[in-house]
């Protein structure tokens, strides 16, 4: 058996008036936000689902059904959490994530270390073990005209090395 995987994931959301727009674990202080059945954090969803893949698990929609009211509004920390959780039961531990944000608004890089943070308490690994990086669209697309924030991230996982006899 191979003793580590590597995973993709991507989410994109679009952006609505009148919801809070959170990314990362961060709450920006905007009047619009993602739209989504979640807190619609489109970074920790990807990162999520990196984790789940790498694995060789089902997707996000898959643990956390958007038809359940049980994860209506939640907290995407949490649901990254419980992903790292699901992994280390399984016998895996994360190795690294590195992630892409692309948005035109709001302001990343103010919050960049604040958001670099808040994934990796949520992941349980070090912060040395996150690359997050956040650029825009150029203006191309919907994502260059803000009308949505997508995510790509990439992950590391591998089997804990046996004690030395």
């Amino acid at each position: 058996m191979i003793p580590f995987r590597i995973g993709h994931g991507y989410d994109i959301h679009r952006i609505v008036d009148g919801r809070p727009m959170v990314l990362g674990g961060v709450t920006f202080d905007v009047a619009y936000g993602l739209d989504g059945h979640s807190d619609a954090d489109a970074l920790t969803h990807a990162i999520c689902d990196a984790l789940l893949g790498a694995a060789g698990l089902p997707d996000i929609g898959h643990f956390f059904p958007n038809d359940d009211p049980a994860y209506k509004g939640i907290d995407s920390q949490k649901l990254l959490t419980r992903v790292a959780s699901e992994l280390r039961q399984r016998g895996w531990e994360i190795g690294n994530i590195d992630a892409s944000l692309i948005a035109e608004k709001p302001k990343i890089a103010p919050v960049l270390a604040e958001m670099k943070q808040n994934l990796a308490t949520s992941a349980g690994i070090s912060i040395e073990q996150l690359g997050l990086k956040a650029t825009t669209n150029e203006g191309a697309g919907s994502l260059g005209r803000a009308e949505a924030i997508a995510a790509h991230a990439v992950a590391l996982i591998h089997r804990p090395e046996a004690p030395a006899r």
